[in-house]
């Protein structure tokens, strides 16, 4: 067995390393379609979405049998104010939901599982977490990101046959990739996993563990060292959490989600077989990534539940709470709010229905599609809460036990404030999502003319880039002048008499991919290998392209819902003024590409990292206790009590 001084420290990476690292993690081949792609490049591939793919009849009676299954169960079983007072989900609640089978929502039935496609897991997803967001981040964390989705994918059978009828019904998984001092950058990744005959041992801690508290098996990222015979690298293993030498040293609390079993688990030479990784070494940022691509989609499913709760409320509320001799919501600015809760609930529903029956499909690759909607239903549900508590004025920031106890509704708008803050970090903050997302919307330019700005690239390559670069773009930017979104009869069958007109919408999103295709290109000619660096900018096209994405998407169900006589005139109606909304949005945004202050923001940074404002943070007491701002995670065996809790 390895000596604990043969484990690998975190590696001292440059930044440029560190990219090195996330992109060979990519996917770097598209073999099928995608609709977002095609959008950043200029492209309104209105064909690929549109008519809205439908789910097969088998997939929607098993699913809707389970819906109502599950909220029978949410509605007797679950106490979301008890969650909440107490800080954990209740044994009982959990093992209901194993029997229920929801922890197999997206295992095959052949192991044991329910077999649900992912338009339906969504739906339960947002089901549960409007019960109590900590139940859907459990089962979330589970199957979203846990070990069922990469065995899907990575899994050999073996490994399959051993481990997915046990996730399917009794046993809690979780995902253990971020480090004390290793967050969105895995190039630092620290914990080891040094070969030892037909094992690994495994040294190391990790944080945010989700699930990781009652965990019976994990997924863990962990470095092997490159050795003779072994190619080394970030690999993935499923470990046993019961395994010597593993802790769980803390359960962590949260300003949310107070009922997630989330803490810092230490492995201290954990021998791990062979036959328990998952894929080749060196491939787990890879299966990371790629578990992710769909597994997003169940973050911004729980933001519909939401989003859909908060109309409920905000409706309820607004007609019969009076001011100045009229309801509430008759006032122009608290009408203004109710409308954008509505409007983009609407739109948020149908970026998750679409990409999820597009990934259920598997006709289009959707990598992006999930990012976008990862990103635009976390903060689009975060305005929804926040807007919510101001529609609720002072009850809004009141707790619900506080209301009960003074005799009114036990409205938890506060709650779910705290509770939906996190998913603007979980799963990759908006930040990250940013550069992710802008990095996959150049992909193609980076293909042709990659090599031209590559300060490392040879003369002679950046010539052969130069010369392909200028037949792509000789054929390329032609098309970005003009389009269907200039004729105004394209997309008549979404001109609709006695409904509001969207063909004018797919137009002016036509008319945004070209101008945002053409900005993209701009920002790559001025800035060039520096482009990386402007993550204010990236940051707007993407947000450019996440509105234009849920226009299209809104527009598209809205027709779905008009041509099977559900709601059709009404989703005219929440699709047109979404649509306005947004489109006001990706003005300013367009605007902002060009004029803001990312330069002299820059400088204020500066100056701040210097100490040349510290005279501004005088006279304010800091109330933050002592210790380090990041914990020491030395490898080594552990000292205090293990936490740790399986439920039975």
């Amino acid at each position: 067995m390895s000596a604990p001084s043969d484990i690998p420290q975190a590696p001292k990476v440059t930044e440029r390393e560190a990219r090195q690292v996330a992109e060979a993690a990519r996917e770097q081949d598209w073999r099928k379609p995608s609709f977002a792609k095609e959008l950043f490049l200029g492209r309104f591939r209105l064909d690929l979405i549109h008519p809205h793919p439908q789910p097969a009849p088998d997939d929607v009676r098993r699913g809707e049998a389970f819906l109502a299954r599950l909220r029978q169960f949410c509605e007797t079983e679950v106490d979301g104010a008890l969650i909440e007072r107490e800080a954990r989900i209740p044994d009982e609640v959990v093992n209901g939901l194993k029997e229920l089978g929801a922890l197999g929502m997206k295992i095959e039935t052949k192991y044991g599982g329910l077999g649900l496609t992912q338009v339906y897991y969504n739906k339960a997803l947002a089901l549960a977490g409007s019960a109590s967001p900590s139940i859907g981040a459990l089962l979330s964390a589970h199957q979203s990101i846990g070990v069922p989705q990469p065995l899907k994918m990575f899994g050999t059978q073996e490994q399959k046959d051993a481990f997915l009828p046990r996730l399917a019904r009794t046993d809690i998984s979780a995902f253990l990739l971020t480090e004390p001092d290793v967050g969105s950058d895995p190039a630092r990744l620290a914990t080891a996993a040094v070969p030892d005959g037909d094992d690994y041992v495994l040294d190391g801690v990790k944080l945010w563990t989700t699930n990781g508290v009652v965990a019976d098996l994990l997924v863990v990222m962990a470095r092997v060292p490159e050795s003779d015979g072994h190619k080394g690298g970030i690999t993935a293993f499923v470990v046993e959490a019961d395994s010597p030498g593993i802790t769980v040293e803390h359960r962590n609390a949260f300003m949310g989600l107070r009922g997630i079993e989330n803490g810092v688990t230490r492995f201290h030479q954990v021998r791990v077989p062979a036959a328990n990784r998952i894929g080749p070494e060196g491939a787990g940022l890879k299966i990371a990534l790629t578990t992710l691509n769909t597994g997003r989609l169940s973050l911004p499913a729980m933001c519909v539940g939401v989003g859909k709760w908060s109309l409920k409320i905000a409706r309820e509320w607004s007609a019969v709470r009076e001011q100045w001799g009229r309801a509430v919501a008759r006032h122009e600015a608290v009408g203004a709010k109710i409308s954008f809760i509505a409007a983009t609930t609407f739109a948020l529903e149908a970026v998750v229905d679409l990409s999820s029956q597009m990934a259920d499909e598997s006709r289009n690759d959707i990598r992006i599609e999930a990012a976008l909607a990862k990103l635009y239903g976390s903060e689009m549900g975060w305005l929804i809460s926040d807007e919510l508590v101001q529609i609720r004025g002072g009850r809004g920031f009141e707790t619900a036990a506080s209301l009960a106890a003074r005799g009114e509704r036990a409205v938890p708008a506060e709650q779910m404030l705290r509770d939906m803050r996190i998913n603007r970090i979980f799963e990759g903050s908006t930040e990250i999502m940013h550069l992710l997302i802008a990095r996959e919307a150049v992909d193609a330019h980076l293909k042709v003319a990659g090599d031209i700005i590559d300060p490392d690239k040879p003369l002679s390559d950046k010539a052969k880039a130069g010369a392909n670069a200028a037949g792509f773009y000789a054929r390329w930017l032609p098309k970005l002048v003009s389009g269907p979104g200039q004729l105004p009869h394209s997309y008549a069958e979404f001109r609709v008499p006695g409904h509001p007109d969207l063909s004018a919408h797919l137009r002016y999103v036509e008319r945004s991919a070209r101008k945002l295709a053409r900005s993209t290109f701009y920002a790559m000619s001025r800035w060039q290998g520096r482009m990386e660096t402007k993550q204010g900018f990236l940051g707007r096209i993407v947000d450019i392209g996440a509105e234009l994405f849920a226009m299209s998407a809104a527009c598209v169900r809205a027709e779905h819902l008009r041509v099977d006589g559900d709601h059709g005139r009404e989703a005219y109606q929440l699709a047109d003024v979404f649509c306005r909304q947004s489109r006001i949005r990706v003005e300013e945004l367009f605007g902002r590409l060009w004029s803001n202050t990312d330069e002299i923001d820059k400088r204020v940074v500066t100056g701040v990292l210097a100490g040349t404002y510290t005279w501004l943070e005088e006279g304010v007491i800091d109330p933050s206790g002592d210790g380090p701002w990041i914990a020491d995670a030395t490898p080594g065996p552990a000292t205090g009590e293990n936490v740790h809790r399986p439920v039975r």
